[in-house]
């Protein structure tokens, strides 16, 4: 299968990373016979300092007109002092607004081998980790009417929230086709008991779900939902939810699993193209020292043969490889504990993706 990605390696520990990822791409290449081809692309404040701009509009084109992104990490102190609207950042939202993508999917998942890193109970451990959470990306309180003005001698500020019919379908159909992916179960998170724009979603979600009779569709009010993820997370496959509700819990269930640099990230929209990237920064304290851990980005490249590319038996390849080099002992700084150290090797960014390169088995 002839597919072209997007590279973006950006800042700090971002080409470091991005590198480790593409052997691993290529290694899938080699083994199941597809032809992938490159195409880099400047952004954040390497393209500042290239370009003048984080995002010029040719690169923007090329993200555009690729079947996928795959992107490292943007930005830094170098650039802090940059006007507003020329900061790093900047461009990573006229890319997402660039791709028209909606939908930001974080999974948690808690690996067996790094489990004594979770702050939660061994008993909740135990049970299992792995869920993905699927927020509405680009609308609800964050992109609604916001204001302040005075009134009888106060301030009053207002921030509007709200969703239409289409804007929920849209991402509760990503939710849907996730869940079709993985163990179709379904929940959907709202606050119907007291917001409209929770009544009209829960409306919207039940009316979708008739197109999926596969899965099993649920619904929880978000104040519960935050309790259910700490009191017993093994009972999620897939969350789906709006922006504000979505970017609070997943920020909780990214703690739960213990370890940032484990976790990646997908966004989506209307087509199979889309953003994936790990969820953590471009960590310019330790770039160019061989420090960082490149499994986020490794497991985002995975994300984007699943479900941008349905390659689900090459993204399962890829993740029993990262399982297999776990199993061995093997650690980047970030995940070594104390408690690691007598058992476990610490290696660098490039000995962790040879490892889980060279153990990338085809089933």
């Amino acid at each position: 299968m002839q597919k072209n990605i997007a590279v973006i390696r950006g800042d700090g520990i971002g080409p470091e990373i991005v590198g480790e990822a593409l052997k691993v791409l290529d290694k899938i290449f080699d083994l199941y016979g597809h032809n992938f081809t490159y195409t880099d692309v400047d952004m954040g404040g390497c393209a500042i300092d290239k370009w003048g701009d984080p995002l010029p509009a040719e690169m923007l084109d090329k993200c555009v007109n690729s079947d996928s992104v795959l992107l490292g990490a943007v930005g830094g102190p170098k650039w802090n002092d940059v006007a507003g609207n020329m900061r790093p950042e900047k461009g990573l939202l006229r890319l997402r607004a660039g791709m028209g993508v909606y939908s930001n999917n974080r999974p948690a998942k808690i690996w067996k081998q790094l489990a004594s890193a979770s702050p939660l109970k061994e008993s909740i451990v135990d049970k299992g980790i792995d869920f993905i959470i699927v927020r509405e990306l680009i609308g609800g309180i964050y992109f609604g009417e916001h204001m302040t003005e005075t009134v009888d001698g106060e301030k009053v500020a207002f921030d509007g929230l709200k969703y239409s019919e289409k804007e929920i379908e849209r991402i509760g159909r990503i939710g849907f086709e996730t869940a079709m992916k993985r163990n179709k179960k379904l929940c959907s998170v709202e606050k119907s008991n007291v917001l409209d724009s929770s009544r009209l979603w829960k409306s919207v979600m039940h009316s979708l779900s008739s197109e999926y009779p596969e899965v099993k569709l649920t619904d929880m009010l978000v104040d519960n939902c935050a309790m259910q993820i700490v009191k017993d997370p093994s009972q999620f496959d897939v969350i789906v939810t709006e922006n504000m509700f979505g970017d609070i819990l997943s920020d909780e269930a990214s703690m739960i699993t213990g370890s940032i640099g484990m976790i990646p990230s997908s966004s989506l929209g209307a087509t199979k193209c889309g953003l994936y990237e790990p969820i953590h920064g471009s960590a310019p304290d330790i770039a160019g020292k061989d420090m960082a851990n490149p499994i986020g980005t490794i497991l985002s490249a995975a994300m984007m043969l699943r479900f941008s590319f349905d390659m689900a038996d090459e993204a399962d390849a890829i993740e029993n490889a990262v399982s297999a080099v776990l199993d061995a002992g093997y650690r980047t700084g970030d995940i070594l504990s104390a408690e690691d150290k007598e058992h476990c090797t610490l290696v660098g960014c490039r000995e962790m993706g040879r490892l889980i390169t060279e153990n990338i088995k085809k089933g």
